[in-house]
């Protein structure tokens, strides 16, 4: 057991060090070749963001642990909704200025349904991987269109764009690159073999570990990234940050277990988790959209998104008994 906590330990701490290093290699290169400092930002950071869920969910899969992997996914977008928005907007309320965030909102809210539908038959197959694939791939074309027509007058362009890594030779742009890479796919490896352990040795099921611990351990990028964007008034990254990771999850994270290791999935994800991520999504779509003015996420509101991942993790708790 102690073995197996080290384990978890080192592979968070390492997961979060090289997908920081695998986000500054990637944009660092792609700004080398001329890529547009506002397509990196949408695109290439947005996907490093949820390099630790893809890899952590490709382990799982692979090892023959696919509901870790959808609780993973599905875990990360409650922690995301919940503790992070909840902890960012209690720092300072978060108003939402961007276009591109009010539009990707409902996107999340409808790519939450599609979830939902492919996966009401208690399954997720091949077929619903490659569903989720490719509508990821239309979503990233989608986004970098809009990034292209909005980048001008778009109050996410400016904070995008101050936050991407500096200029570092393309040498060091690519050590760091293939260094994050694979230590990623290392650290990944280590967590899910100190996970599975764990939960054997608990008789514990695979979903709950992976819709608490590794879920929250996953998330602490985006912790980290909206509780700055808060302290620095950039509300549209902190907020961006969230809605863009969740996007990445459901599509891009759920796919990676349906396509490796096709599974019957029990009726809890079905009944319990997916039903409160499709509220908490509604919830923060509710709060954020800002229906005739702007968008904005106050205290009061952030403590009911606290609220909610304290509580979901208490029914978590109780269901360890049923």
């Amino acid at each position: 057991m102690l073995i197996d906590s080290i384990a978890i330990i080192a592979g968070f701490i390492l997961l979060i060090w090289s997908a920081d290093r695998f986000i500054v290699g990637a944009a660092s290169t792609a700004r080398n070749f001329n890529i547009p400092p506002l397509i990196i930002g949408l695109t290439i950071v947005g996907f490093g963001t949820s390099a630790p869920e893809m890899m952590v969910a490709g382990f799982a899969a692979y090892e023959g642990s696919p509901e870790m992997a959808v609780g993973n996914a599905l875990g990360s977008n409650i922690t995301n909704i919940t503790l992070v928005l909840g902890v960012a907007s209690l720092i300072a309320p978060m108003e939402v200025h961007s276009r591109i965030v009010k539009k990707e909102l409902p996107i999340l809210l409808l790519v939450t349904l599609v979830a939902i539908a492919l996966m009401r038959d208690l399954t997720l197959g091949r077929f619903d991987g490659f569903i989720l694939a490719g509508l990821l791939i239309l979503l990233m074309w989608w986004i970098t269109r809009q990034g292209l027509r909005n980048q001008l007058d778009d109050a996410l362009t400016d904070e995008i764009i101050e936050e991407l890594p500096g200029r570092i030779p393309t040498s060091h742009a690519l050590f760091w690159l293939i260094t994050g890479l694979i230590m990623l796919t290392v650290s990944s490896k280590i967590l899910v073999w100190g996970a599975v352990n764990i939960a054997t040795e608990l008789g514990v099921s695979e979903l709950i570990i992976g819709l608490t611990v590794i879920a929250i351990g996953t998330s602490l990028p985006e912790l980290a990234a909206s509780i700055t964007g808060a302290l620095k008034n950039e509300d549209d990254i902190a907020i961006g940050n969230v809605i863009g990771s969740n996007l990445f999850n459901t599509l891009g994270v759920l796919a990676i277990p349906g396509i490796i290791n096709p599974s019957i999935l029990s009726e809890a994800v079905l009944e319990r988790d997916l039903a409160i991520v499709f509220a908490l999504t509604m919830m923060l779509f509710v709060m954020a959209y800002g229906f005739r003015a702007e968008g904005r996420i106050n205290r009061i509101e952030g403590g009911i998104l606290l609220s909610s991942f304290i509580a979901y993790q208490i029914l978590l708790f109780f269901s360890l008994n049923n």
